[in-house]
């Protein structure tokens, strides 16, 4: 490395697509206390928090990837002792003798802390002054004119903020088209036909949802709801998207599918228990030649089946949610099915302004509707229930029609 680069006043690496470290320079390592053997090849993750990671995986390195570079981004970077230092990353992405690499410049943050602590002590110190009786008029007067400064200060650092809001609200945006377009389409042809609905509480989402034709005759439906709402949930949901995807195109049987996302979840949040979350999900895998449905239900609310004489199966529950114990045994249940059933999937949103039984009636007094009919009357149900219901919940399900 280029001694200049190697000794500046910021930190620099280069990572590869996999997040190897390919270089690193002697300010960044001598601010984590690393020596460049400890570092050099090691993935990013290794001085990454959790949370750094998870932002890392979902955010900075699509948007790296599409946008080419990234400016002012902030993250943590934890030292070889475990401390979390703030810094303000910046990124670009070029390649070197045909070599795609991510140069990234990172700039610790701590002094705007330790400046934002001062300026609050300055504040508390010129109340103080004020509110003495026995200070002299030279005195207060000089008081007076530190916290005008300050004052304006604080107000440029508040202009700050409120770009810093502004930029992470476009960013939110950003993630929500992501995490919108990474659902499936609907899969419709000669042996099923599907609709789907999904809303967020709020900009992201922690349910998700896939649809995928193993082969011509087998397709794996997911569905599942992470913990909470929000920004972390979402991240969660994401990071569970990439790993179903990946498993079920594979035609992974459905009790290995939820065995390695609930393996997912634990070596995620290993170290760190307060950031723990888990999610209910219900996995099935349809074979359309034997008419055979496989699937496990890990704590989701249980779908229903209706078979075409009108009588319904639920799919019930018999496993805790995936990533709140460990040694769960996923054991898959397996029932055959005739053609012009109809199959339902959903999320607790959906039930609880509804209820089970509403939408158990939905199905039963409606057999001869369309699958997009019967989808309308759902939403029309929720849209009614939802003026008397102030639980703000994501929503999503999905209507399988077999033909």
């Amino acid at each position: 490395m280029d001694e200049q680069l190697n000794d500046a006043p910021c930190g620099f690496l280069a990572l590869s697509d996999e997040g190897t470290i390919v270089s690193i320079n002697q300010t960044l390592l001598s601010l984590l206390g690393y020596s460049l053997e400890e570092l050099s090849k090691q993935n990013i993750n290794c001085i990454l928090s959790v949370p750094a990671q998870m932002f890392y995986q979902l955010y900075f390195f699509p948007l790296v990837k599409v946008e080419k570079q990234v400016e002012e981004m902030y993250i943590s970077l934890l030292t070889k002792k475990g401390e979390e230092i703030p810094v303000l990353l910046n990124a670009c992405r070029k390649e070197k003798d045909g070599v795609p690499l991510t140069n990234c410049v990172l700039i610790p943050m701590r002094k705007r802390n330790e400046f934002e602590n001062k300026l609050l002590l300055a504040r508390n110190e010129a109340e103080q002054a004020l509110a003495a009786k026995n200070k002299a008029n030279s005195d207060l007067e000089m008081v007076l004119k530190t916290l005008e400064t300050k004052q304006e200060e604080l107000l440029e650092l508040n202009n700050q903020n409120q770009k810093y809001k502004t930029d992470t609200e476009k960013e939110l945006e950003l993630a929500r088209n992501i995490q919108e377009i990474s659902l499936t389409e609907p899969i419709q042809n000669e042996h099923l036909q599907m609709e789907s609905f999904y809303k967020a509480s709020s900009d992201l989402s922690g349910d998700m949802y896939g649809f995928y034709q193993i082969d011509p005759h087998r397709y794996g439906i997911i569905i599942l709801d992470v913990m909470g709402h929000g920004i972390s949930s979402a991240l969660v949901s994401m990071s569970l998207h990439s790993l179903f995807q990946r498993l079920i195109s594979r035609g992974i049987s459905a009790d290995i599918v939820m065995k390695e996302l609930d393996r997912y979840l634990h070596d995620l949040f290993e170290n760190n228990d307060e950031a723990r979350h888990y999610c209910t999900a219900i996995y099935l895998l349809i074979d359309t030649k034997k008419q055979e449905i496989e699937y496990v239900n890990s704590g989701h609310p249980p779908a229903f089946w209706q078979g075409p004489c009108g009588e319904q199966v639920e799919l019930f529950s018999s496993t805790p949610p995936v990533g709140l114990i460990e040694g769960i045994q996923f054991k898959t249940k397996t029932f055959s099915y005739t053609k012009g059933g109809r199959l339902l999937l959903y999320t607790d949103g959906v039930t609880d302004p509804l209820g089970s039984n509403h939408l158990q009636s939905i199905l039963r007094e409606h057999p001869n509707d369309s699958i997009t009919e019967l989808k309308e009357r759902i939403l029309q149900s929720l849209h009614h229930k939802e003026h008397s219901y102030h639980k703000n919940d994501d929503q999503c399900f999905i209507i399988v029609d077999f033909k």
